[in-house]
This record gives C-alpha cells, structure tokens and sequence, in this order.
C-alpha cells in the first residue's frame, strides 16, 4: 500500500509542475519574446523571455549546437530517468524524499520537453534581484529541480528532528 500512495503522490507532483511548467512557458512565448523585459516590485521581478542552449545559468551553451542538443538532452533524459527510476525501487523513502525526487524528475521533464519541441532550447523568462543582484534568468522547471535538491540536502543534516 505504501507503493502505490507513494507513487500517487510522485505522478501528483509530475503533473503539477510539468503543467506548470509548460503552461508558464507557452506564456512566455506568447507574451515576453516580441517583447520586453517587464519589471515588477521595483525591479525584483523581472520577466524576460530567453532561449537558452545550455544547462542551469547556461552552462554549456557555447558548445556546438548538435553536441549541445545531445548532451542535454539525452543526458538529461538519462539523469531524469535515473532519479526516476531509484526513486520508483526506494519504496522505503519516506514522503518527503518521494517528493523531492519527484520534483527533481518534474524539472527535468519539463526542460527535457523544451528541448525536443524547439530545437535543442529551453525557454526561460524569470529573472530575480534586488538592485545590481541578480539572479539568472530560469523558468519553473528550475525552481522544481532546485527545491527538490534542496529537499534532498535538507534531509542530510545532522539531526533530522530539527
């Protein structure tokens, strides 16, 4: 029983953020690409439509365009279905580590259907900071990814009561 309540609350969390995700990103195409920048709470919030060949912060996006398109895509499907797949045989996890495996799947399914949709690129449009501080720009994908990894380090700590 835990399986199944475990993998409901997986396929839960995948269809929420992929759907997110996407839906966010269609958007972005449709209101931020022609566009731009648009700026909110004093320039905290900044959204702006980029396509990006490379990794997190576009790592990478300086390869060659097929070996780009290759590595990220096939390695990412790779690394998604690897989390996937021990997060599917770690039935003894607990919910907080099903969900943090599951967002990490959820980001990288997201960026990885970017990928083959429009050539090798994912969109993204967020962009956070406070005065010359900024952050890169990213898309909800990486948020999901981001919070899952930190889910997964929170769960290192020392004491895990606290």
């Amino acid at each position: 029983m835990r399986a199944v309540k475990h993998l409901g609350l997986s396929v839960f969390v995948l269809l929420g953020c992929v759907g997110c995700d996407q839906a966010t990103k269609s958007l972005a195409r449709d209101y931020l690409q022609h566009h731009r920048s648009m700026s909110f709470l004093g320039d905290t919030v900044r959204l702006q439509y980029a396509q990006n060949p490379g990794a997190f912060l576009s790592l990478g996006e300086s390869l060659p365009h097929p070996w780009g398109m290759i590595l990220f895509t096939v390695g990412g499907a790779l690394l998604t279905a690897a989390v996937a797949l021990y997060a599917f045989f770690a039935l003894k996890s607990g919910r907080l580590r099903v969900v943090a495996m599951s967002l990490i799947c959820a980001g990288g399914i997201g960026n990885i259907a970017d990928r083959i949709r429009y050539d090798g690129y994912v969109v993204d449009f967020l962009n956070l900071g406070l005065g010359p501080l900024r952050t890169g720009i990213f898309n909800v994908a990486d948020m999901a990814l981001m919070a899952g990894v930190g889910l997964l380090v929170w769960q290192l700590r020392p004491d895990p009561k606290l």
